[in-house]
């Protein structure tokens, strides 16, 4: 089974599927991936006053990117997918962005 992301946004789903044949990242590797990205997108902590979970840097990426943003760019989904099965080490993730959920 391949890994997959399944990102709900309210009614839309979007399918992030790490390619066949790719071996998952170093969890340091992914860890630095989603914390350039949470940087790039001038993402805002979820507790400004504490530690930042990953599931929670997760799903405030995102609501960043958007519906449009994960449907322009497959890379970006490919990305997403294989940092966020590595960091969770799962390879089943579903993010439901508007409930703000992370299950697997």
């Amino acid at each position: 089974m391949r890994p997959t992301v399944r990102l709900s946004f309210g009614p839309t789903d979007i399918h992030c599927h790490v390619p066949e044949g790719a071996t998952p990242g170093a969890v340091e590797d992914a860890r630095r991936w989603l914390d350039a990205r949470f940087v790039a997108y001038e993402c805002e902590p979820t507790n400004p006053l504490g530690k930042v979970l990953t599931r929670d840097k997760l799903v405030v990426l995102a609501e960043a990117i958007g519906v449009r943003g994960f449907e322009a760019d497959e890379a970006l989904r490919l990305e997403f997918a294989r940092a966020a099965t590595t960091l969770l080490g799962s390879a089943s993730v579903h993010i439901d962005v508007d409930a703000r959920t992370v299950s697997f």
